[in-house]
């Protein structure tokens, strides 16, 4: 009797030990959250955003709060409401817009300063038509999340887009000062001079940068540019430019 209450017990006991063996083998192999991420950025490169969505948000869900996860989903929404604008089906572009805000603001409560996100934010704001709440959100983060060149030039890019020229000047300016042996804030001030007339500050800005970057095949192409012969009218037209006297 002893015997067979032995054998009952090592067969349950080997039964569980099987049972608990093939549970954590079916959920040890289930994709992990580095493997969710990388699968749903891929659906979204290949514009599947259904599946995208729901591989971010399974990858969310094994690693809560994780900013880039966060952010991801964030440019899922945007792309899923251009798609939606193109079917001019505006009402659900607008939800989708509404979730991306959301999901880059998560972000921004994680960390602050995450430029992806700041930007992505911004754009969100801007595609609904909420011009003053994406240049209040640039502001913030200059004043707020750096002092850094790339907020700076973030801010600038802002003033530009909506005409405030000798604001986005100054911000450009200021990138400069605060990091000059940085190529990339006096190639954001340069190509803004160019595109506002003033190649003699594009110049002088282009050659700092391709002096501490001599490799930035598109400074060296913006340079040959600006040194070769041009018609008079153009050098004339520096002298009423922008950021000159």
């Amino acid at each position: 009797m002893i015997q067979a209450q032995r054998i009952v017990r090592t067969s349950r006991l080997v039964i569980c030990i099987f049972t608990a063996g093939v549970l954590v083998t079916i959920l040890g192999c289930g994709p992990h959250y580095p493997q969710l991420r990388r699968e749903g950025q891929m659906a979204m490169l290949r514009g599947e955003f259904g599946p995208a969505r729901y591989l971010l948000l399974n990858a969310e869900d094994k690693s809560h709060r994780r900013v880039e996860t966060l952010h991801d989903l964030g440019v899922c929404s945007v792309m899923v409401s251009r798609q939606k604008f193109a079917e001019r089906n505006q009402a659900a572009a607008f939800r989708e817009l509404d979730n991306a805000i959301a999901y880059y603001s998560r972000a921004l409560d994680e960390l602050p300063g995450h430029q992806a996100s700041l930007e992505g934010k911004n754009i969100a704001l801007e595609l609904k038509g909420q011009y003053e709440a994406a240049l209040k959100q640039a502001q913030w983060a200059a004043e707020f999340v750096g002092p850094s060149a790339r907020q700076f030039i973030y801010l600038a890019d802002e003033l530009e887009e909506r005409g405030d020229l000798d604001g986005a000047l100054l911000r450009y300016r200021q990138a400069v000062a605060m990091e000059p042996k940085n190529p990339r804030p006096h190639v954001a001030l340069a190509e803004f001079a160019l595109r506002n007339g003033n190649e003699g500050l594009a110049l002088e800005h282009f050659e700092i940068a391709g002096r501490l970057d001599p490799r930035d095949m598109r400074v060296k192409e913006q340079l040959a540019m600006l040194h070769s012969p041009r018609p008079q009218s153009r050098v004339a037209s520096q002298s009423t430019s922008l950021g000159n006297p």
